[in-house]
């Protein structure tokens, strides 16, 4: 048996886009969300990266963390539809959105080519064989998933990923997903 690689990942606090159902935007947590992350335990592994955007750099903050900045980790990009209310897009792009995994929102990113960044992330994370904690999206959870279980894109919108949620997954010759959604934030097998 070879070595066991571990990774946590950790869904950023909650934003005003979250509660008013908008595409987000480079937004700062709620004072709720950053107090909710302030009273969860402190993490740390011998890797920490944090997406880019300000909600996920907020919230390893929060946490105690001091991750490096990880681009790969950013959220799926809404193009045009960025800052707007879901309600305010056309409903059958929303269901194309929703169903067909090669649908971009206009300026946007599709779920497949977000599944492929996060597979090819997955293999340098394995590769490099340590111990690693992610703070990050809900996208980008739901994607590190899809890659884990060989799942079909279009399930991407069928993982619920809630705020603050940590998912866990170990890596021995193939990741295998370990647990997902709340859980006790601690980096242990």
């Amino acid at each position: 048996m070879g070595t066991v690689v571990r990774l946590l990942l950790v869904r950023h606090a909650t934003t005003e886009a979250l509660l008013a159902a908008r595409f987000p935007v480079d937004e700062p947590l709620t004072d709720s969300g950053r107090a909710a992350a302030q009273r969860l335990a402190r993490l740390s592994a011998p890797s920490a990266l944090v997406a880019p955007e300000r909600r996920t750099r907020e919230t390893a903050s929060a946490l105690g963390l001091e991750g490096r900045v990880e681009p790969v980790l950013r959220d799926l990009d809404a193009g045009e539809w960025a800052g707007r209310r879901l309600d305010s897009v056309a409903p059958d792009e929303v269901t194309a959105w929703l169903t067909d995994p090669t649908f971009r929102p206009p300026g946007g990113e599709a779920i497949v080519d977000l599944v492929a960044r996060i597979a090819w992330w997955l293999a340098t994370v394995a590769t490099a064989g340590v111990d690693t904690l992610a703070v990050t999206h809900p996208a980008v959870v739901r994607a590190v998933v899809l890659s884990a279980l060989d799942a079909p894109g279009q399930s991407l919108w069928r993982l619920d990923v809630p705020p603050l949620s940590v998912t866990r997954l170990h890596h021995r010759g193939a990741w295998t997903l370990r647990s997902f959604g709340y859980d006790s934030p601690r980096l242990t097998p």
